[in-house]
């Protein structure tokens, strides 16, 4: 998959004329690499720490264009900051969200997507697309 979602972020940046660089491919082992979902400044001060000259205005202009290409996604849990994560064909998953120390979680549950197609069905409307985030405390946050 991660050898799949270079390719098409190769195939991306050719299409608009721009070159393949070093620092965009360190950039994106890193983030296809992580399963977290991370702020610009987050991955930044992650790869900051390796790659001393990766400088912050490259990691904001690669982010954006993985969201592009369709192999990223933004998406704003409520605090003010955008963050990524892969995108996936066919995949869906909601999220738990942690509103003390801003954990993300991840899940899947087929009774939830089945009783949201149904209540959609109900109103003779048809999902494109949605996403369901739950905001609570984790359970580290409650002990």
């Amino acid at each position: 998959m991660k050898r799949a979602k270079k390719k098409a972020f190769s195939e991306f940046i050719a299409q608009k004329g721009l070159k393949s660089t070093r620092q965009r491919d360190i950039i994106l082992d890193f983030f296809l690499s992580s399963s977290e979902h991370m702020s610009l400044e987050e991955l930044y001060l992650k790869l900051r720490a390796k790659h001393p000259a990766i400088g912050y205005a490259t990691v904001y202009r690669t982010l954006k264009l993985f969201a592009e290409s369709g192999i990223a996604r933004e998406i704003q849990f409520g605090d003010g900051q955008t963050r990524y994560e892969h995108v996936t064909e066919g995949e869906h998953h909601d999220h738990l969200v942690c509103t003390r120390c801003g954990a993300i979680a991840e899940f899947e549950n087929e009774t939830i997507e089945k009783l949201q197609d149904e209540i959609a069905a109900g109103y003779g409307f048809l999902i494109k697309t949605h996403k369901l985030e739950l905001y609570g405390l984790c359970a580290k946050c409650r002990r």
